[in-house]
């Protein structure tokens, strides 16, 4: 036999081999977790489902980077992608409202999940705007606040919410998704201890902000939050005013706003007091890191006022005893 004829049939039989042990491989599909598909509405939520969801779950965010979920509108594009998705979280931001009955038309299997459920909202803080009693309590119950993501111990609600979603979806993940879950919260219970800790001891509590992003967090930490924007509605001639002075009054400097919004009305107060502007994101995606380093300057800001305002009480106390004298001095006139 020639060698020819020898090579050939050495690579026939090879190949013949090959394609024997290859019946007996296991399929990389078949071995492969199904990864759910996922939507939320903004950057935090995301953060909160790949916490738990690991690399089970790829999440889509509708709101992107630097849009304001208070008057986003969904491109086609992203309406169309939705057919794949097998559940969408949502938040109560306000565009869902407008926007959920479309998103449901786009995709009939689709579930939708309520990251509020049990959630007691409040309403969003009403600083500057005066109306009567009753339009104020009508204004109230339509205005409640969203921003339940900006409270730790509320995302802990969440992010049960979000686990008990995903075993639904793929129960034979339920020790994965647990054991994440579990992890998250411990993070969470540290950054809450974390700031606890720097926000303690502050006497001066009020911040100005832009937009009412922070009520939650201003309740858990005992902080007030003075807003500006309120409901979409800018402040009247007489409103601006009226901040101005009160943010004298409490020596406040720093006025926080964040990207996503006009910060006009910002600046105009911060030109009048002598401060600056000072962005902050609610909707960083990041959201433990975020909360962490929004926490930081809120500190260092409300410790800077009430260091200025602890020297003016100081100051005004000692007036008294600049024309205060003994009882046994008497001044004697002509």
């Amino acid at each position: 036999m020639s060698n020819f004829r020898v090579l050939i049939l050495i690579l026939l039989l090879g190949m013949f081999s090959l394609m024997g042990c290859s019946q007996h491989l296991p399929s990389e599909t078949s071995e492969a977790k199904e990864i759910l598909e996922v939507t939320v509405s903004i950057l935090p939520q995301k953060y909160f489902v790949e916490r738990i969801g690991g690399d089970t779950v790829n999440v889509n965010v509708m709101v992107k980077p630097g849009a304001n979920p208070a008057t986003y509108e969904p491109k086609p594009e992203q309406l169309r992608a939705l057919s794949n998705t097998q559940a969408y979280l949502t938040i109560g931001v306000p565009f869902e409202k407008a926007w959920l009955p479309r998103i449901a038309s786009v995709n009939s299997k689709m579930i939708f999940v309520d990251t509020t459920e049990s959630i007691p909202l409040q309403p969003i803080a009403n600083h500057h705007h005066h109306h009567g009693e009753e339009e104020q309590h009508h204004e109230e119950e339509e205005n409640l606040d969203p921003h339940i993501w900006l409270s730790p111990k509320l995302v802990k609600i969440q992010a049960q919410i979000i686990k008990d979603a995903l075993v639904e979806l793929e129960p034979e993940n339920k020790t994965e998704y647990q054991a994440n879950l579990e992890s998250f919260l411990a993070d969470i219970d540290q950054l809450d201890a974390e700031i606890r800790k720097r926000l303690q001891g502050i006497k001066n509590h009020k911040f100005m902000v832009f937009h009412p992003s922070w009520g939650y967090f201003a309740r858990d930490y005992g902080l007030e939050m003075i807003a500006i924007e309120i409901g979409g509605t800018e402040p009247s001639a007489s409103e601006l005013a009226k901040l101005i002075s009160e943010a004298k009054e409490e020596n406040i400097k720093i006025i926080f706003a964040q990207p996503e919004f006009n910060t006009e009305s910002a600046e105009t107060i911060a030109k009048e007091i002598g401060g600056e502007v000072l962005l902050i994101s609610p909707l960083a995606p990041d959201w433990l890191n975020n909360l962490r380093q929004v926490a930081k300057k809120f500190s260092e800001v409300l410790k800077s006022q009430s260091n200025v305002l602890q020297v003016k009480d100081d100051l005004l106390g000692a007036i008294p005893d600049l024309f205060s004298y003994p009882s046994s001095d008497k001044v004697h006139y002509g």
